[in-house]
C-alpha cells in the first residue's frame, strides 16, 4: 500500500540498531487510521485486520504482544529506535524500504484504484487527469504514483491521514482520491461514501504487503514468517480475512 521515504541519517542509524529478535515479549506498531486494517473505536482499543493478524501471529508464536500506534510518517524511524519490534501496518514492500528494515513473506496483496463520485464522467486515463484535483495519503504508494504519473498534468493534494482525503472528497474538494483498493472498499460501504464508486480497473495490482522488522532481528523475522505460514495452514487467516472481506485478499 504504502511508500516512506528514507533519510540518509536514517539508514546510518539502522547500521546500529539492533533488538531482541526472539523475546517473548514484543510491541507491534500500527498506525490506528487506516480502516479496515487499523482503526481505532470509540473506547480508544485498537483493532481491524493489521492487528487480528499480528495477535494471531503472536499467538502462534506465544508470545506476548502489546500494539503501539504510531503516525504513519514516523513509523519506520519509531521502528529503529526501538518503539516497537515489528511494524504490522499495510505497509508495502518496497526496493526503497528495504534499504532501511527486512521484511517478512506477504500476508496481503494489495491494488490502486481511484474513487469518484457516482455522478461524475471521471476516467483513471492518465491523458482524461490532466486539470484533475486528485486526493492520496502522503508517504504512500498512492501519492507516488499520482505524483510521478500525473504531477505535472494535475492538482495533486497529498494529506497526513487516508480519512482526511476522503473528507476533502466527500466535501468537493477533490475530483476523486487513489487509495488502495480495500480500504476504498470499506469507505464506500459507509454512508460518507454512498454516492461515491470505484472509477475503471487498479492503476497498479501487485502491490505486497508485509510485515517489517529492524535489519538485524532476523530470527524475529524467521519467526514471524513460521507464524504466518501455520495461520495459513490451520484456517486461522481465512477466518480473520472473512471477517473483514467476503473475499480473499491473499
Amino acid at each position: 500500500m504504502r511508500l516512506i521515504k528514507i533519510l540518509p541519517a536514517l539508514a546510518l542509524a539502522l547500521g546500529l540498531a539492533s533488538g531482541a529478535s526472539a523475546a517473548d515479549k514484543l510491541k507491534i506498531g500500527t498506525e490506528g487510521a487506516y480502516p479496515p486494517f487499523n482503526m481505532i473505536d470509540e473506547k480508544g482499543k485498537v483493532g481491524g485486520f493489521d492487528v487480528d493478524i499480528a495477535m494471531a501471529l503472536c499467538a502462534e508464536m506465544k508470545a506476548t504482544c502489546e500494539i503501539v500506534t504510531q503516525d504513519w510518517d514516523g513509523i519506520i524511524p519509531a521502528l529503529v529506535q526501538k518503539k516497537f519490534d515489528a511494524i504490522v501496518a499495510s505497509m508495502s514492500i518496497t526496493e526503497e524500504r528495504k534499504k532501511a528494515v527486512a521484511f517478512t513473506d506477504h500476508y496481503y496483496t494489495n491494488k490502486l484504484q481511484f474513487i469518484a463520485p457516482k455522478a461524475s464522467s471521471f476516467s483513471p486515463a492518465l491523458d482524461a487527469l490532466k486539470g484533475k484535483t486528485l486526493g492520496a495519503q502522503r508517504a504512500t504508494i498512492s501519492g507516488t504514483w499520482l505524483e510521478d504519473k500525473v504531477g505535472k498534468a494535475a492538482t495533486v493534494k497529498l494529506y497526513d491521514t487516508q480519512e482526511n482525503a476522503y473528507l476533502d472528497l466527500a466535501a468537493g474538494r477533490l475530483d476523486a482520491v487513489l487509495a488502495d483498493k480495500f480500504v476504498n472498499y470499506e469507505w464506500l460501504k459507509g454512508d460518507a461514501g454512498k454516492t461515491f464508486e470505484f472509477k475503471g480497473e487498479p492503476v497498479f495490482d501487485d502491490d505486497k504487503i508485509g510485515i517489517a522488522v529492524r535489519k538485524k532481528d532476523d530470527k524475529l523475522r524467521q519467526r514471524l514468517n513460521e507464524a504466518l505460514a501455520a495461520i495459513r495452514a490451520n484456517g486461522t487467516y481465512e477466518k480473520i480475512n472473512a471477517k473483514y472481506f467476503p473475499f480473499s485478499i491473499y
